[in-house]
């Protein structure tokens, strides 16, 4: 694919308003059957997606990436074989754009459900967030920016070649998916993040990068988060309920986007307690951080520094600290925490109610693990990732954040005398 210039950006997202337009105007099942087409595409051209991703890991080791990009850039069949599924279960929901509904503000008020219009994904690593956004994009009836990183760039050129030619397969315009190489990548994401054709910017990777974006946006921006989730733990919760918590939460792949990586123990609670969830933890493979206050309790603890608690550590490793109430806990996490997915272990109905009105995060887990899943059971709530944007979305970058709900006032006539 041709070199992009800054210069270019404008003219090509003139073009791309264009497209989008068309495709608002396509039916679900039009839209359907292109998703279905990609998915098979992915799935018969699964192998030269994965020679590409080869060549992108070799490279990656001579360029001294940062062992946990690496895993984000490495394609496997399993999730060459995810993101396939993906897309036929987007295929399968049928309509969610083009609905008419009722405002609540009288009869003469209705909302039309739209799309957004033109959607920009800047992100590293993971190839297969592509083919998600595409898919979801696609569901929704957006066009699409791809901005991926250097790491990736020949899997995401051999990604994109399937995916437009599926969609172009499908009767539907290629166009609608812009890709942007990889080339001048610094100067071309903070152009596009200038750009007023852009509805809508989600950055996904690592904190520096999205907060760099954040702070050079002009236009609306869905900042995505990662790890650094809170859960706080009260006396009556057992050990048992947290560390089943702490330890699935984990199991997110290749990213653990809702990872627990501090706890806040409220209360009173055993050392005895502690010792032996730490124990149960470091068996599990963390790496375990606290206060200074805790240190003396457990040989394996090293000491979390004061910017430990507001950074996500993006790997097994969890720190602890002490807080007298929940209030005092549900302070500290407001104040840290990446503020979307925080969780609290109680058997306490009072608590929980407590937690519920006070905690800001956009996702709140009560007793449960907050793990993270792109393919989870309901078709709906495929996603991207998460934000600490909370809105009408439960911070979720899924379906619902990519439509819009247009207010229409129209006239209300007498009956001619």
């Amino acid at each position: 694919m041709a070199t992009v210039d800054k210069s270019d950006i404008s003219g090509l997202l003139g073009q791309l308003r264009q497209t989008a337009t068309q495709l608002a105007q396509t039916s679900a099942t039009v839209r359907s059957q292109a998703l279905a087409t990609m998915g098979d595409a992915l799935t018969k051209q699964q192998d030269a997606l994965l020679e590409a991703n080869t060549l992108d890991l070799e490279i990656s080791r001579e360029m001294a990436v940062p062992e946990a990009v690496t895993d984000w850039l490495k394609l496997t069949p399993e999730r060459v074989s995810r993101a396939a599924s993906i897309l036929h279960r987007l295929a399968a929901i049928g309509e969610t754009v083009g609905s008419w509904g009722n405002s609540g503000q009288g009869s003469a008020e209705v909302v039309y459900v739209r799309p957004l219009g033109i959607v920009a994904l800047i992100y590293e690593a993971f190839p297969e967030l592509g083919a998600i956004a595409a898919g979801l994009c696609l569901q929704t009836g957006n066009a699409l920016v791809l901005k991926g990183g250097n790491e990736s760039s020949q899997t995401n050129h051999a990604l994109v070649n399937i995916l437009q030619a599926a969609i172009a397969q499908a009767g539907l315009s290629p166009q609608s998916l812009l890709f942007i190489p990889p080339e001048r990548s610094e100067v071309l994401r903070s152009t596009l993040v200038r750009q007023p054709e852009i509805d809508l910017v989600i950055p996904y990777g690592r904190p520096q990068l999205v907060e760099e974006l954040v702070q050079q946006a002009t236009v609306p921006i869905l900042p995505t988060r990662m790890g650094n989730c809170y859960l706080c733990w009260c006396p009556s919760a057992e050990a048992a309920t947290v560390y089943h918590m702490i330890v699935d939460s984990h199991r997110g792949e290749p990213d653990a986007v809702n990872s627990i990586e501090k706890v806040i123990v409220v209360g009173d609670c055993s050392d005895m307690t502690l010792v032996h969830l730490w124990s149960q933890l470091l068996e599990a493979g963390f790496e375990l951080r606290a206060e200074e206050a805790l240190m003396p309790l457990f040989g394996a603890l090293r000491s979390s520094r004061t910017a430990d608690w507001q950074r996500p550590y993006l790997r097994r490793t969890v720190a602890f600290r002490r807080a007298a109430t929940l209030a005092d806990a549900v302070a500290w996490a407001n104040q840290y925490s990446s503020g979307h997915a925080d969780s609290v272990a109680t058997t306490s109905y009072a608590e929980s109610r407590q937690f519920i009105a006070t905690i800001r995060s956009a996702s709140v887990y009560l007793n449960t693990s907050p793990r993270f899943a792109r393919n989870p059971k309901e078709s709906a709530a495929i996603a991207l990732g998460m934000s600490n944007q909370a809105g009408r979305t439960g911070g979720v970058v899924g379906i619902n954040a990519l439509m819009s709900a247009q207010r229409i006032v129209h006239a209300t006539f007498a009956e001619p005398r």
